[in-house]
């Protein structure tokens, strides 16, 4: 489903312990992995000059990476200076093909995740490459073995929000794109959910019956994939309350949806729900591009 892995960390969220699993990631039919750090410039002095030591400690812990690589996977480390991670992160992607960019959520407070959702969208300004969000409270936590399982099964299971719009419909047919020329075929089963609100003159039930006869057309059209999809299923209530509560019980390893939905509002005038969605999701999140 995708080949060349941009891996970005700042050493606090987690994403370097997947230097020690190369291989794993090689399973699910990566054929190339970078690893990214951006060293702030030194501000000690008048103009700003690249940290010379921090930047040989980058590199130190990221070698592991090099180490582990095998005749099944190509790997980079690409340690620079500069103050505008996005920038770097947009210049590595391009540098490298790549066609996933793998990015952390800061841990500190509501600010920094709002900055977080800033630089994603700055990004897919720059380079329109999906991004795989990640929780550091969660790949910290994973033994070495639990997370060699879940770097092997990273794609396994895709939960899809779907509203019928165009932006769900957009990565739909991204999804399918991507399993159509994938060799290796590590996505193994998709899951269809589609939340129904209260808040129009529709009846719910009636709204209801619409969203699943419109879900098991999308499946029809899936079926070709050769990929399991699940019957199709419709709640009722808040989108990102009900989406993050299918996510637990369908057993998926992330949760796709779209950088528009960085700026939609759901419900006005409350937050995007992707937004919200990175904030409060313990899933690994795929933001796609529109298109």
């Amino acid at each position: 489903m995708f080949q060349r892995l941009l891996i970005c960390t700042d050493f606090n969220d987690g994403n370097h312990r997947l230097v020690n699993f190369v291989s794993d990631l090689a399973a699910t039919g990566i054929k190339q992995i970078t690893f990214l750090h951006v060293v702030p410039f030194d501000g000690g002095i008048t103009i700003p000059a690249p940290d010379q030591k921090k930047l040989e400690q980058a590199r130190k812990l990221l070698q592991p990476a090099l180490d582990n690589a095998n005749g099944q996977v190509e790997v980079f480390v690409d340690v620079e200076s500069g103050n505008k991670p996005c920038d770097a992160i947009a210049q590595a992607a391009q540098k490298y093909k790549s066609d996933l960019i793998i990015l952390g959520t800061p841990i500190r407070n509501l600010l920094t995740e709002k900055l977080f959702g800033s630089t994603a969208m700055s990004v897919f300004q720059k380079v329109a490459v999906p991004i795989m969000v990640l929780r550091p409270q969660l790949i910290s936590t994973y033994t070495s073995e639990e997370l060699a399982l879940r770097c092997q099964h990273l794609f396994r299971c895709l939960l899809i929000p779907f509203d019928n719009s165009d932006v769900s419909r957009s990565f739909i047919e991204q999804i399918k794109e991507r399993v159509t020329n994938s060799v290796s075929k590590p996505l193994k089963r998709l899951h269809l959910c589609w939340v129904v609100d209260a808040d129009r003159a529709v009846p719910v039930e009636v709204r209801a019956k619409e969203a699943f006869q419109i879900l098991d057309k999308i499946r029809d059209d899936l079926a070709s994939l050769e990929v399991e999809v699940d019957p199709a299923e419709v709640r009722q209530g808040d989108p990102l309350t009900e989406i993050l509560s299918a996510a637990q019980m369908a057993d998926v390893s992330a949760i796709v949806t779209s950088s528009g939905d960085l700026t939609k509002k759901i419900p006005l005038p409350g937050p995007s729900f992707a937004a919200e969605l990175l904030r409060r999701s313990w899933h690994p999140i795929i933001l796609f591009p529109l298109k």
